[in-house]
């Protein structure tokens, strides 16, 4: 382990502590009567509190990090792409899922498959939608350990763990109020710190012409925000086929997370509901810029040989490295106090997410019906530790932040999106028809391969096949279809709210 830089671990202690501070004081307003108030802030949340919470949510250190390597190691399109497509999902999600799900009353994303399939059913449901979570925390602590190894001088697992510790413990300080006003705050962190960089990142670069002149001169065909119709050289036809496969995958599969939802559910009343999903999806496209901006300037910026190599091995670092060696050092810390603030907002919101479904869904709907608000809870409680615990473990085995975000998109996009279309519009969907489309999709899926877990493709796909897409096809086919014929053998249930 290097130099550790005191000064910043100092600022970061601070920054810590007025989250703490933020989150104690936010924590006040639980009434703790029910069950809502702890998971879904008794359903009285503004509408301004909501779209900030819901922008930070999404805006998170994956985002900022992987938004400047893809910039770096490939084109502007592949930078973009996570932060438009999950911006169009926050807007697709509130104009066909926000109203209808608040306007039931649901407490999380788990309740709808609970009314048409069975708790039982939802129950494993509940998997996917918790591993989801677990591999978007893991990726969060992956990008927020590079960057504490950049600036601060502390090794990879010293603080991926640090990381874990501190923000398993600020989560547990509060329910969903503590949550958002801390989210609030931490948003203000984004803009403030990348804006306040990217001065010095042009200056050393020549400016923002020479900046854009010279990664366009690099990579002639790579300057685009979308690929071309027509494939050239860069654009090949097999990435183009990926970039929209992947496009459509993110675009979908940013709408099935309890994450999401608990926010929706939050809200004051269903329109407002719709209303502050449409507004964080457009902030999260225009936050975009600066972390795509700055991941240019890192491409351009004429580095040393060692730290060139070192990111072009390691590209989640481009942005790290560059608030490090570009800017002076409080500009630096105020970079960091940008990713922090990403990070530690998903992550709190993740795992606060993940601990609601399951001490909702599982532990009081299906293992101890009755459970009191008081003993949920420590559940919660011990859900976060739990799952603090399975994403630190898990960001110490995959260190690339952009496969990570893609991938937890990827699972939920094709096991869970299906279901959760079906169970929300088709009143005869039923528990055969789900547990069909649900074993097909995965095996569909799992076929093609998964390389940040090392698993071979079992099917053979055309090169070309956008398996991925077809996987949750084949769900949104085969639910309804075997539903209509089973529905002798297993009759539908109509959609109802799940009472506390």
């Amino acid at each position: 382990m290097g130099q550790i830089y005191w000064g910043g671990v100092g600022a970061v202690v601070v920054m810590y502590a007025a989250f703490l501070v933020v989150g104690w004081l936010a924590a006040r307003k639980v009434k703790e009567g029910t069950a809502t108030d702890l998971i879904v802030a008794g359903r009285a949340m503004p509408l301004w509190i909501a779209t900030l919470t819901m922008t930070a949510t999404w805006v998170d250190g994956g985002y900022l990090l992987g938004t400047a390597e893809g910039v770096y190691k490939d084109s502007l399109a592949v930078g973009f792409q996570p932060g438009l497509c999950f911006g169009v999902s926050l807007i697709l999600g509130g104009i066909f899922f926000a109203r209808r799900m608040r306007r039931l009353e649901y407490t999380t994303l788990v309740d709808p498959f609970e009314a048409r399939y069975g708790k039982h059913w939802a129950a494993v449901l509940f998997v996917p939608a918790m591993l989801g979570e677990v591999f978007w925390s893991a990726e969060l602590l992956v990008a927020i350990g590079a960057t504490f190894q950049v600036i601060l001088g502390l090794d990879m697992t010293t603080a991926i763990l640090m990381s874990a510790a501190v923000v398993t413990f600020y989560t547990m300080v509060g329910g969903m109020w503590s949550v958002a006003y801390t989210d609030a705050f931490q948003l203000a962190l984004i803009p403030l710190g990348l804006l306040a960089a990217l001065p010095f990142a042009f200056g050393a670069v020549g400016g923002l012409d020479a900046c854009l002149e010279q990664y366009h001169a690099a990579r002639p065909q790579a300057g685009g925000l979308i690929p071309p119709v027509h494939a050239d050289g860069f654009w090949t036809a097999r990435k183009t086929l990926g970039w929209w496969d992947t496009s459509i995958m993110l675009m979908l599969g940013g709408i099935p997370w309890n994450c999401y939802f608990q926010r929706v559910l939050s809200c004051q009343t269903p329109t407002k509901a719709r209303w502050h999903s449409i507004i964080a999806g457009v902030l999260t496209i225009a936050l975009t810029v600066p972390p795509l901006l700055l991941g240019m300037a890192a491409f351009t910026y004429a580095w040393p040989a060692e730290l060139r190599d070192r990111i072009d091995g390691k590209p989640d670092l481009a942005l790290p490295e560059l608030l490090r060696h570009m800017t002076p050092y409080a500009v630096g810390i105020l970079g960091l106090g940008a990713i922090i603030g990403a990070v530690t907002s998903s992550f709190s919101s993740s795992i606060l997410s993940a601990g609601s479904m399951f001490s909702w869904n599982v532990y009081r709907r299906l293992l101890v019906p009755g459970v009191s608000v008081g003993q949920m809870k420590y559940v919660i409680r011990a859900a976060i530790i739990f799952l603090g615990v399975g994403a630190a473990v898990m960001a110490l085995s995959v260190r690339s932040v952009l496969e990570l975000w893609i991938f937890s998109a990827d699972l939920i996009f094709v096991l869970l999106f299906p279901q959760l279309v079906m169970a929300l519009f088709d009143p005869r969907a039923n528990r055969i028809g789900s547990v069909t489309a649900f074993a097909v999709s995965l095996v569909l899926r799992l076929g093609g391969g998964e390389p940040i877990f090392g698993l071979p493709a079992t099917i053979p796909y055309p090169e070309l096949f956008p398996f991925k897409t077809v996987a949750a096809l084949a769900g949104l086919v085969l639910l309804p279809a075997v539903s209509r014929l089973t529905a002798r053998w297993d009759p539908p249930q109509a959609l109802r709210p799940v009472n506390e």
